[in-house]
């Protein structure tokens, strides 16, 4: 019964624990996953050429950055064309006036298709060809600008002539209208005639009747500068500009428009007639080369004229200076002016001349190609451009990152080992003329080195028999044997002329120890 019992209350205790064990639940569905957030639309960016610093050509890049918005009064512009003067040069090398601190992003117009109108924008409609005015950043494919700073292209102009005409016909026209009251019959000094500025000066000049026009410009660009109106043109590489002026027009020039600077200033003063005057833009002779050039900027400045109200009234001449990016404040005078020159273009009085089209990643070689005075006319960056490859058997252009030039330290350093160098080997070759055979024997005979002496006998022993110097005794001996002595010498020496002179110079020590 005990066995039995216990068997009992086991079995027992064992269906208490298998009603006792709970229940495993059913599994929930898993609950749906919680929609993801749509991602917002990624911001709109456009290629853009940045300054990225002060220096050469490697201080430009393309790179990508945000697209600008129309803010209120502003036009969007997909930019088609975007002029390059030389004024974005100098800014960056870091010698022009309206600096900025990089990174910037350069241009002043460009011309191009309106895409979005802002707020309280009137007179203008989405799909227009215009030309764009800015203080700056007009190198992207998309602008925003004021409205009062855009004007329609005529329908018969490129983008290309639209981006090159605002800035260098706006100069050309305040300097020659406004300034220098152009007038029938008065003569002009236009110096690089085959740039932008000049080239768009001898146009508007021409459109005054009887205007005497000199050009200066290499020898190569005459025939251009000619066909577009320059009367007189003047090798400046070659020949002395203000002597030239002088033989022709004795009196000088009523008009010089001078965008060098230094010495020239001065020179086209000194050209200017009673009642001339002459009108400062610019100082290009402060720029030589890829980098600033701190001797080239002194040595402008240092010579750069400095005149005096009274000398200007003792010899009734006038000098001015302009820059149109000082111009901000005067919105309409820029208008009307411009508005003056797009009615020269319709009526084909005027036309830009493209000198070459550039893609935004070649605006280093763009730079370059004005920089080294190659130009004809205007340089032009278009963002639709794909970039060029130089032909076979041309030259490439130059890299943006090329080798910099060495410092004015080093070349000195340079120069004064290369001198060293050329005194030791002046040394050398003094050293050489001093162990000939006839200072050889000088040596032996005023008591010199005794090294030297056994040097000179080994040597003697190879090219003649022991027996010669006694042979040369007995010819000076005897005057009579001099013949046969000689004749003797000559069978047994070598017929080598240095040889020759040191068995002289023997035989004349043999007759002074007689």
């Amino acid at each position: 019964m005990a066995e039995g019992g216990d068997a009992a209350t086991v079995a027992h205790e064992a269906g208490n624990a298998v009603q006792e064990t709970p229940k495993a639940e059913p599994e929930k569905a898993a609950a749906p996953a919680e929609p993801a957030p749509p991602a917002e639309p990624a911001e709109p960016t456009v290629r853009t050429i940045v300054l990225t610093g002060h220096g050469g050509y490697d201080k430009l890049s393309v790179q990508q950055k945000p697209q600008p918005k129309a803010g209120k009064g502003e036009v969007l512009v997909r930019v088609k064309a975007a002029g390059l003067n030389f004024s974005e040069l100098m800014v960056r090398q870091g010698l022009h006036d309206r600096m900025t601190k990089p990174p910037v992003v350069l241009g002043m117009e460009a011309a191009g298709v309106i895409e979005e109108l802002g707020e309280d924008v009137s007179g203008l409609e989405v799909g227009q060809n215009v030309i764009c005015l800015a203080q700056t950043g007009m190198w992207r494919e998309i602008v925003a600008v004021p409205a009062t700073n855009v004007f329609i292209m005529p329908e018969e102009m490129s983008y290309e002539e639209g981006a090159a005409i605002p800035l260098s016909y706006l100069t050309a026209y305040f300097m020659l209208f406004d300034f220098g009251n152009l007038r029938p019959g008065k003569s002009l000094l236009v110096h690089i005639a085959a740039g932008g500025v000049g080239w768009a000066a001898t146009q508007l000049a021409k459109t005054v009747d009887n205007v005497t026009i000199f050009g200066t410009a290499s020898a190569s660009k005459h025939d251009a500068i000619k066909e577009n109106g320059v009367d007189h043109p003047i090798d400046y590489r070659t020949r002395d500009y203000a002597e030239e002026i002088k033989n022709i027009s004795p009196k000088g020039v009523d008009v010089v428009l001078d965008p060098l600077g230094g010495a020239d200033t001065s020179k086209g003063l000194q050209l200017l007639r009673p009642m001339g005057k002459i009108v400062t833009y610019g100082s290009a002779n402060m720029v030589k080369g890829e980098n600033r050039n701190l001797m080239k900027m002194a040595k402008t400045l240092w010579q750069s004229t400095s005149v005096s109200p009274v000398s200007l009234v003792k010899t009734n001449k006038a000098i001015a200076g302009f820059q149109l990016a000082h111009l901000t404040g005067e919105i309409e005078l820029v208008r009307s002016a411009f508005q003056d020159i797009l009615n020269m273009y319709k009526d084909g009085k005027i036309k830009p001349r493209i000198d070459s089209v550039w893609a935004f990643e070649q605006v280093a070689e763009a730079m370059q190609q004005m920089n080294e005075r190659r130009n004809i006319g205007k340089v032009i960056l278009s963002p639709e451009k794909e970039p060029t490859k130089p032909a076979e058997g041309d030259a490439a252009p130059t890299s943006p990152l090329k080798k910099k030039k060495p410092s004015l330290f080093r070349r000195l350093s340079k120069r004064a080992s290369r001198s060293k160098d050329e005194g030791e080997k002046k040394d050398e070759v003094k050293n050489a003329k001093k162990e000939s055979p006839i200072k050889k024997l000088r040596a032996r005979l005023s008591g010199g080195d005794p090294n030297i002496e056994d040097t000179d006998k080994e040597e003697k022993k190879d090219e003649a028999p022991a027996e010669e110097p006694e042979k040369i005794e007995v010819a000076v001996e005897n005057p009579a044997e001099t013949d046969d002595a000689k004749a003797a010498a000559a069978d047994v020496v070598p017929d080598d002329k240095p040889v020759e002179n040191e068995e002289k110079a023997d035989g004349d020590a043999s007759q002074e120890a007689n």
